[in-house]
């Protein structure tokens, strides 16, 4: 048994913290971000990490910095055996990494040492893997590459996206985290150093990673699209309004009725999709559209409010 300082912040770390609370080992504090002003309304919101952890009656520390010497002075008072970091938010101090005696460790989701960094999903479904997985490392000062203790992949198929990525990898991280741990508490844990020579990397998304530029090809736009969704979602414009495009297909076998196309071109327009003109002669099938602010919809359903002429191009342009 070991008693655990828990690190977490949004809802891809709950169920690791919920595995926890269901073994033997007691979580002493739980750690999250401070509330934050969140939505159209900008309300002040918990973390969902702050909901569950209230929810088991555990105390919880939103500390502004994480060297700030009463914070720090108060989890050792704790006596923590071991830290446990899921998507926490902020690189930890040094002093913080080796207040407990069996160290800190993350839950990392990826197959490391690809995609180090803080969005490895959307990096992986962007690239077009069709393996992705999660690796709990030993926490160190530099980012993500610390001696590895437990990995494991799954499958990514063509149509997966973040949305449909993510709880899975939440619910094999916090599997993997017990028998981790369990390891840990006995004595019994390999480490594994990473590979050096095989690191990339992920950097964080930003709203401008949505925009789609329609000389790529149909592969590469789709692969963008699938990793951007839910957030910030792929982009593109037409007569200066901003469409955002949720869903999509690769049309390995269409064949337009004329031979020259414009990168962004909408070719025709078919029950359940816009056919738009992509790089290298491929073409995409959009088949869901968003206004901002307005709700998600099949481009059916969205044309018959918003209708868009066959020909139209969609331009790349920046927010």
């Amino acid at each position: 048994m070991v008693n655990i300082v828990f690190f977490g912040t949004p809802s891809f770390a709950v169920p690791a913290l919920e595995a926890i609370l269901d073994s033997e080992h007691p979580v002493v504090v739980v750690v999250t971000q401070p509330d934050r002003h969140r939505g159209r309304g900008q309300r002040l919101s918990a973390s969902p990490i702050k909901e569950a952890a209230l929810k088991s009656k555990l105390p919880v520390l939103q500390p502004t910095k994480l060297n700030d010497v009463g914070f720090l002075d108060q989890l050792a008072s704790l006596r923590p055996d071991l830290s446990i970091v899921v998507a926490y938010g902020q690189f930890l101090p040094n002093r913080l990494l080796e207040l407990p005696p069996l160290g800190t460790i993350n839950i990392h989701a990826s197959l490391l040492p690809k995609y180090r960094g803080a969005a490895p999903i959307q990096r992986a479904l962007m690239a077009g893997e069709t393996e992705t997985g999660i690796t709990i490392i030993k926490l160190v000062q530099k980012m993500d590459a610390g001696p590895m203790l437990q990995q494991q992949g799954i499958p990514v198929t063509h149509d997966d996206t973040t949305e449909t990525v993510e709880p899975r990898l939440a619910k094999l991280g916090a599997s993997l985290l017990i028998s981790c741990v369990n390891d840990l508490s006995q004595g019994d844990i390999t480490q594994q150093y990473q590979d050096e020579s095989k690191v990339t990397f992920a950097p964080k998304i930003t709203k401008e990673d949505g925009q789609i530029r329609w000389t790529n090809s149909a592969e590469h736009i789709h692969n963008q699209i699938r990793s951007l969704h839910p957030w910030p979602h792929a982009y593109s414009h037409l007569n200066d309004t901003r469409y955002l495009f949720l869903q999509s297909a690769v049309m390995d076998h269409f064949s337009p009725n004329h031979f020259t196309t414009t990168p962004g071109q909408i070719i025709t327009i078919q029950r359940d999709r816009l056919i738009v003109a992509t790089g290298g002669g491929t073409f995409l099938g959009i088949l869901k559209i968003q206004l901002p602010g307005r709700a998600p919809l099949d481009t059916h359903t969205f044309l018959a409010g918003h209708p868009i002429e066959v020909g139209s191009i969609f331009q790349s342009q920046s927010l």
